[in-house]
C-alpha cells in the first residue's frame, strides 16, 4: 500500500469503517462535520493517512499555511486520514478526507486496501447534498444499501440513483466488486442558506448512525449547536421577507407531498439530487 502512509496498525476485531469526504458530497459541511464530531467524541487516534500528493491538483485544493504560537510557520496539506476509536468497545475506522481530483479509482483502493488489511465488515459512508427542503422541518437522512442483509433491516432501501456521482458513489461501487457490504446514509440540507457548516443536518446525520448502526454516539454538542444555528438563522430571515416567505411555500410542499415527519425513501432522494444537479450544473454550491 505505497498510496498508505501508516503509523501505527491498530489491534482490531471485524471493525465499522466510517468515511465521509468534504467537498461534492458535503452539502452543508454536513458529513464532515458528523464525522469529525465523531472522532472527537470517540477520542480517535490517528493511525495512518493517504499521501495527498498523487490525488489533488493544488490550485483547486491549496494548501494552507498556518501560525504556530504566532511565530512558527506550519503548511497543512489536503488531509486524508484513517482514525481508530473504540465506542463501548465496538471496533470503528472512521476516513475522514476530501474529495480527490485524479486517480478515483487508485484512490478508493487505498481506502479500500486498508479495510482488507484491517478484516473490515461493514463500510459505511455520510453524504449530504443541497436540496428544496426548509430548514423549518426536522432533517431527514436516507439509508441505501445494494446487501442483501441490510435491505432487510428497517429504513434500509435498495440503492436506485442514477447520474453523476462523487467519490461515495465510487467507493460503494469498489465496495461491492471485493464483496464488502456496504450503506449509504445521505440527508437533505437546505439549498438557500449561506454556505458553511450545518449543524442540524449533521446531528441527523449522527443520530441515524447511532440508532442504525447501534453506536455509543454523544449528541449533545452537536444539539447545542443546531439550537444555536436556528436562533441566527430566524435573525437573519427576518430580515428578508422574501425569504419567508419562500420557506413557507417549502414547508406547504413538503407537508402536501407527505414529507413532514416521513422519512424519505432512496428514490425520493435521488429525484431530488437529479433536480439538484440540473440546477446547478453538477456544481457543489
Amino acid at each position: 500500500m505505497t498510496e498508505v502512509e501508516f503509523t501505527f496498525r491498530p489491534d482490531v476485531s471485524r471493525p465499522l469503517m466510517l468515511c465521509a469526504f468534504r467537498g461534492w458530497n458535503d452539502g452543508g459541511e454536513a458529513a464532515s462535520a458528523a464525522a469529525v464530531h465523531l472522532r472527537n467524541g470517540w477520542e480517535g487516534k490517528r493511525f495512518a493517512r493517504i499521501d495527498p500528493e498523487g490525488f489533488f491538483d493544488f490550485q483547486v485544493n491549496r494548501p494552507t499555511v498556518r501560525l504556530e504560537d504566532g511565530l512558527q510557520r506550519h503548511l497543512e496539506w489536503p488531509a486524508c486520514e484513517f482514525f481508530h476509536a473504540k465506542p463501548g468497545g465496538h471496533d470503528v475506522v472512521l476516513f475522514i478526507g476530501v474529495e480527490p481530483n485524479v486517480r478515483w479509482r487508485a484512490f478508493t483502493r487505498a481506502i479500500l486496501d486498508v479495510a482488507r488489511e484491517l478484516d473490515v465488515g461493514l463500510l459505511v459512508t455520510l453524504g449530504a447534498f443541497l436540496a428544496n427542503v426548509p430548514h423549518t422541518l426536522p432533517a431527514q437522512v436516507s439509508a441505501a444499501s445494494s446487501d442483501p442483509a441490510w435491505l432487510e433491516k428497517p429504513g434500509v432501501t435498495p440503492t436506485r440513483y442514477e447520474g453523476p456521482t462523487g467519490i461515495v458513489g465510487v467507493l460503494h461501487d469498489a465496495a461491492a466488486e471485493i464483496g464488502l457490504p456496504s450503506v449509504s446514509l445521505w440527508a437533505a440540507a437546505p439549498h438557500y442558506l449561506p454556505a458553511g457548516c450545518n449543524p442540524r443536518v449533521a446531528l441527523a446525520l449522527l443520530e441515524r448512525v447511532r440508532d442504525l448502526l447501534e453506536l455509543d454516539v454523544e449528541t449533545e454538542g452537536m444539539s447545542e449547536a443546531a439550537d444555536a444555528w436556528d436562533r441566527t438563522v430566524a435573525e437573519a430571515l427576518e430580515e428578508d421577507a422574501n425569504l419567508v416567505e419562500y420557506v413557507r411555500r417549502l414547508e406547504e410542499a413538503a407537508v402536501e407531498q407527505g414529507g413532514l415527519g416521513r422519512m424519505p425513501t432512496g428514490e425520493d432522494l435521488a429525484q431530488e439530487f437529479e433536480r439538484y444537479l440540473r440546477d446547478h450544473g453538477g456544481d457543489e454550491r
